[in-house]
């Protein structure tokens, strides 16, 4: 039932009831019996049709009321149903606008990764570019200073340098004269009594310029070296294999090296010997010396400088293992009344290329040297051992001047090992400025790797060799108060003991000493020396033939640079160096009772050198 059935019905009900109300309220059955009293008259009323007419005036202004709400609630039903339509669409459009911010939303966060993705590939194309730019610009200039100042000659991806390389004007003045030019002759050093022993000498030459050339090629596995070395210090006439295979032009080192990047390093051909001392690992060409300005190095300075093949093992840049086996020579035989019924070598045979008139030994087997070093982070730490295989053949029964088959009847060969031990160390203190170092060498045999060559075998009475035994040692002090000067201090010697049976031997105390307290004249027997024989060759003291105990040299220098830098390096060296060499004691007489014989010899030298950058 709708709002305005439901008003005529409740009007309806109201109209019927007020009617009864009234018609029960005038019945006459009901009225009671009037009561005869005074009272106040009574207004009359409105008659019923006025008000029936009132009411319908009223139903008719309620009708029109419920028409005009009627009207009002069809307009607001209208606006409704509209305000609905209209917040559909709203709410329609509001999706669509949502989808449409989602949309542009997710268009702007790809729009943003592109413009950050961009904007950070135009940040790494500028760095790249940068860098790019860079290296272009090094390039260009390492190019350039290849070309105007190269470091080293490109030839078919290998590099050639001749760093190494320089020019040198160097004098020496000794106290006591041993005519060995630059180089000092350690067994040269001449006695007290001596007659050279009595003159000094002055001695300038250019001899120790140095031409190097090392050539370098870098492979995915390896690299590759080759190095050639050689200076003026030769003479054609005393070339020899002792030690340092003074050939003219004298080569002093020419060897091939394969460093491969798994740590295996391979080399041969003539260079240091793998006992001598070495800065980084146990690479070739990283051999430090003595920094003397004498070509003879310093007394107890344990190497040699000849054939070898090495092969060593680097183990993480901190520790190295290494073996080698090099050319052997026996130095000659020292000692007194020694037995002449062996065989050890020759002299050199022209056709064979050597020189013939040095000593060659016929060598049983190559020199054998394994070595361990060890970069612990402070210092260089080595450890070696050599072994020597000595050989002659002995002739029991040749007698003087026996030239029959029957002399040679049960000749037979006889071999005799020498060994030895050393080590060395080398350590920085004082950031660097002070470097203090140690190196030796103690067995039976090592003579020749000594600085001083005293000797390696004695001859027992029955034709047998015997190892000497002996020592080997040197200590260093070098100071680097500025980056132009180095000052540097050594001290070394090397030692050898007796080994004798009876007078014959080395350094037996049955030889006679008795005349090493006087001074003889020059020697006038026919020599290749100086006046050809004719009293102008020094000679040494008669009866005072016993052999050499020691070796000492103290040595006190510095090297300042004028120039180093991009040019090359301009430096001069001045250095004094006291030399002390000692005879074994023996039978004196009356003159030297049991006293030996010495030498001592102060020498100054001077060095001015041009090194190639």
């Amino acid at each position: 039932m709708s709002y305005t059935s439901k008003a005529l019905a409740t009007l309806m009900l109201s109209l019927a009831f007020t009617a009864g109300y009234a018609q029960t309220t005038a019945s006459p059955t009901d009225t009671p019996k009037p009561v005869h009293h005074h009272r106040k008259p009574v207004e009359k009323g409105p008659s019923v049709e006025a008000q029936i007419e009132e009411l319908r005036n009223q139903l008719q202004q309620q009708n029109g009321q419920i028409q005009n709400l009627q009207q009002q609630l069809s307009t607001r039903d209208a606006e409704l149903q509209q305000a609905q339509q209209a917040a559909q669409a709203a709410q329609q459009a509001a999706q669509q606008a949502q989808q449409a911010a989602d949309q542009e939303q997710q268009t702007i966060n790809t729009n943003t990764t592109a413009v950050t993705s961009l904007q950070s590939s135009v940040n790494d194309l500028k760095e790249s570019t940068s860098t790019q730019a860079a290296v272009v610009t090094h390039q260009v200039e390492e190019v350039k200073k290849a070309v105007e100042h190269p470091d080293a000659i490109s030839y078919k991806g290998i590099t050639i340098s001749p760093a190494g390389s320089f020019l040198a004007a160097e004098t020496v003045w000794r106290q006591g004269a041993t005519g060995g030019g630059l180089n000092t002759g350690p067994t040269l050093i001449p006695l007290q009594n001596s007659d050279d022993a009595q003159l000094s000498e002055f001695q300038g030459t250019g001899r120790q310029s140095r031409i190097a050339l090392k050539a370098t090629g870098k492979l995915d596995s390896a690299t590759l070296t080759g190095y050639y070395e050689m200076d003026w210090l030769g003479a054609g006439i005393s070339s020899n294999n002792n030690q340092s295979n003074s050939y003219v032009l004298r080569q002093r080192q020419l060897w091939a090296d394969a460093a491969f990047n798994n740590g295996w390093d391979v080399s041969g051909g003539q260079g240091w010997s793998l006992a001598t001392e070495t800065t980084q690992g146990e690479t070739r060409g990283t051999e430090i010396l003595p920094a003397t300005i004498d070509p003879q190095y310093e007394a107890g300075f344990v190497w040699t400088r000849q054939y070898s093949f090495r092969v060593t093992r680097d183990f993480g840049n901190r520790f190295w293992l290494g073996a080698s086996a090099e050319n052997a020579e026996t130095l000659n035989p020292g000692g007194s009344n020694l037995p002449t019924n062996v065989l050890l070598g020759s002299d050199g045979q022209g056709g064979g290329l050597y020189n013939a008139t040095a000593n060659y030994s016929f060598n049983y087997t190559p020199d054998f040297i394994a070595k361990l070093v060890v970069e612990p982070g402070w210092g260089h730490w080595e450890l070696f051992g050599i072994e020597r295989n000595f050989r002659d053949r002995i002739y029991p029964n040749e007698t003087s001047g026996c030239t029959t088959a029957a002399c040679a009847v049960g000749a037979y060969n006889d071999a005799e090992m020498g060994s030895g031990v050393g080590g060395g160390v080398r350590v920085p203190f004082a950031d660097k400025k002070l470097t203090v170092g140690l190196k030796g060498l103690y067995g039976k045999g090592m003579g020749r790797y000594g600085d001083s060559t005293l000797g390696d075998v004695t001859i027992r009475p029955d034709g047998i060799l015997d190892p000497l035994k002996g020592f080997s040692a040197l200590s260093t002090v070098e100071l680097n108060p500025t980056k132009r000067l180095m000052i540097y201090l050594n001290y070394g010697g090397d030692y050898i003991y007796r080994d004798y049976w009876g007078k014959v031997g080395y350094g037996s105390p049955l030889a006679n000493m008795s005349g090493c307290n006087s001074e003889v004249p020059p020697t006038t027997a026919p020599t290749s020396g100086f006046g050809g024989g004719t009293g102008f060759t020094p000679s040494t003291p008669s009866s005072c033939g016993n052999q050499n105990k020691d070796t000492q040299e103290f040595t006190a220098g510095d090297w300042y640079n004028f120039y180093n830098g991009p040019k090359g390096r301009m430096r001069f060296g001045l250095q004094y160096s006291r030399w002390e060499r000692d005879i074994w004691s023996g039978a004196g007489g009356t003159t030297n009772p049991g006293g030996g014989a010495h030498g001592v010899d102060n020498m100054f030298w001077t060095s001015f050198r041009y090194y190639v950058p």
